[in-house]
């Protein structure tokens, strides 16, 4: 039994003791139900009052309270709160008031739930499973749908809820429940809660174009993501994209980017997903009907804008201390060079991907290279991708560039002032570390003399 779930049992058992009854709610038991592992346990108690409640927690650890009127208490890993009755007074998702009440029934406490695959409950105690929605079957089935299709208007992130979970747990939406979702407004979620959203569907599908496609059905797309609604219908050459338009192959480099992202931290993880799902949101600029095929010449540099506009909506910058959004509007940028690279006439020497590794995580890019050469249906030959990732592995610059060998000091030890002089001697000095003319530090310093007594020797004839 994990820490999380022996904690939970002993609330339940304590709160048993003192009259009341507490049972598992939300995800957890969903989850229980799939067979899918799951540490976040949501416990609601009935039959006791909120101070008695606190005071039972207290016993068991350090108690810290969220919320006033409805009273959510966190203790380690567990929240563990009152039944709830909301009611919607304003507009927006915080336009609410909500309070606890430990006399509610289950079925009331349920229904403010969003999905019935979200509304059972499950008795510890007695192994029972309070149901009232029928969540379970809808399990079952796979069916997505609403619990009140009266109040589920009233947060409209269920909306973006609803996509995740469909791709997550593998759900086709029902028929009422998809008619709801269209026509609920959407601008009143800020970008924080939509990419809480876009990320649980990124980061926890195993098949995250599912969500996509369900929120280009939805009218998600083109109300939140207007960059990425203009490649439906945007036509690619059939030679090298036969499976369609660019929708339909970024959902396919999108899944194929789910595959490929396991072992890297979850920070490169999400650059990576990002990456995947931005990577040609230049070509509907640049497609043209050219001498009979269809070109989109420079889409590259052309999805930089978009990128970084669909960055602002989700409000992307770092995570963990990582600049996710360098990364990801450098990868846009580069997607296609390793395969230009692969197929060039000359070797490309090691100083280029050196100078690129200062642009962009080469590691990164050459993942997203072969998801966008694999998602494409038919065979092509992606090898050129891990030719790329090899050199640039060999070089040992797959995940930054070469450090500097010479620093300022070494250069001021030479006898030269601080000043701009400095800087343009450190960088000529790196530029011929990028190209390997200089290898240890002793190079470098003999380099960085050099230059300096050119320096000066210009300096003196200019006198």
């Amino acid at each position: 039994m994990s820490t999380e779930l022996e904690l939970a049992t002993d609330v339940v058992k304590r709160v048993r003791d003192e009259g009341g009854r507490a049972l598992f709610v939300g995800g957890w038991v969903r989850d229980r139900l799939s067979d899918r592992p799951s540490k976040d346990i949501d416990i609601e108690v009935y039959g006791l009052e909120a101070n008695r409640l606190r005071a039972l927690l207290e016993r068991i650890g350090r108690v810290n309270t969220v919320g006033e009127s409805f009273t959510v208490y966190k203790l380690g890993p567990l929240d563990v709160s009152l039944p709830r009755r909301e009611s919607k007074t304003g507009h927006g998702h915080r336009g609410f008031t909500v309070s606890g009440d430990p006399t509610l029934p289950v079925v009331e406490a349920a229904r403010r739930r969003d999905f019935t695959i979200n509304a059972i409950a499950w008795d510890p105690m007695t192994d029972e499973y309070l149901d009232p929605y029928h969540g379970r079957d809808d399990l079952t089935r796979g069916v997505l749908r609403v619990v009140d299709p009266e109040t589920f208007a009233d947060d409209s992130l269920r909306v973006l809820r609803a996509i995740q979970f469909a791709a997550r747990f593998d759900l086709r939406i029902d028929n009422a429940t998809r008619t709801l979702c269209q026509g609920i407004p959407l601008d009143d979620l800020p970008a924080e809660r939509i990419w809480g959203e876009v990320e649980k569907l990124l980061m926890r599908s195993r098949r995250p174009s599912v969500g996509f496609q369900l929120a280009l059905e939805l009218r998600i797309v083109e109300r939140l993501f207007p960059e990425m609604a203009v490649m439906v219908g945007c036509e690619q050459e059939p030679e090298w994209h036969p499976e369609g338009d660019v929708w339909t192959h970024t959902l396919l480099v999108i899944d194929q980017a789910a595959t490929h992202r396991q072992d890297l931290s979850y920070a490169r993880q999400v650059a990576l997903m990002l990456s995947a799902v931005c990577h040609d949101l230049g070509k509907p600029a640049t497609t043209e009907f050219i001498e009979g095929r269809i070109r989109s010449r420079n889409h590259e540099a052309a999805g930089v804008g978009p990128t970084e506009r669909l960055l602002d909506r989700l409000n992307i910058h770092t995570l963990d201390g990582y600049n996710i959004r360098r990364q990801v509007v450098g990868l846009v940028a580069c997607h296609l060079t390793p395969g230009m690279w692969h197929r060039a006439p000359q070797r490309v020497g090691d100083g280029a991907f050196r100078r690129l590794a200062r642009k962009v995580e080469l590691e990164l890019l050459g993942r997203l290279a072969k998801a966008d050469c694999l998602g494409r249906t038919g065979e092509f030959d992606c090898t050129a991708m891990d030719w790329f990732l090899e050199r640039a592995t060999t070089l040992g610059i797959e995940r930054e560039p070469p450090p500097r060998l010479l620093l300022g000091r070494h250069v001021l030890a030479l006898g030269l002032r601080p000043g701009p002089a400095v800087g343009r001697v450190l960088a000529a000095v790196y530029e011929q570390q990028l190209d390997g003319a200089v290898t240890s530090l002793q190079e470098a310093i003999e380099a960085a003399q050099s230059l300096v007594a050119a320096s000066e020797q210009v300096d003196h004839h200019g006198r």
